[in-house]
């Protein structure tokens, strides 16, 4: 009979500078048509962190891999959706990715709470996000977590053959 072992809950932290390259890793690990509008990645590889993708906009998910190491599995980026005061109140998740390894145990919901709670400590009182329209995992976790569809612009991206749409999804954030 095969030995149940349960994994520990994964840690959030904000991102490190330090993190850049295995975050950058874990991009191009988990790259897929599925969720990105762009090409695949290709070397040489720029950094994960630039002028524009600061560490501050991070939080890092830590969980044990199948080697028994404490390492990176997943992170989102939550940042203000633009740089004008009338809408300081919000912020956008732009990005959220979760290693291979440790899908299906959570990762991406605690994510997601994560940043929400990170949000609301920084005076939001909104998320929001895009997703294609395609995507339905995404799509349902962040409808479990309370987002709703805001918007769709149809077609908006032409995406392996094909026109995609690009869903705008919102909630509050009560305390």
């Amino acid at each position: 009979m095969a030995e149940s072992f349960t994994q520990p809950a994964p840690s959030v932290r904000p991102a490190a500078l330090d993190d850049g390259p295995a975050l950058a890793e874990l991009d191009r690990s988990t790259w897929s048509t599925l969720h990105a509008v762009t090409a695949p990645p290709q070397p040489p590889y720029g950094p994960f962190f630039d002028d524009r993708h600061q560490p501050q906009g991070v939080l890092v998910a830590e969980a044990v891999n199948p080697a028994g190491e404490t390492v990176v599995a997943g992170y989102i980026r939550i940042v203000p959706p633009t740089p004008l005061a009338c809408n300081a109140h919000v912020r956008q998740i732009q990005g959220l990715a979760v290693a291979g390894w440790a899908r299906g145990r959570g990762m991406g919901r605690t994510l997601i709470r994560a940043a929400c709670t990170a949000a609301r400590g920084q005076g939001a009182n909104r998320i929001t996000l895009r997703v294609l329209g395609h995507n339905a995992p995404a799509r349902a976790l962040y409808e479990a977590e309370g987002f709703t569809v805001e918007g769709v612009l149809p077609g908006e991206f032409f995406l392996g053959g094909r026109y995609v749409d690009d869903v705008l999804m919102g909630r509050p954030l009560s305390p």
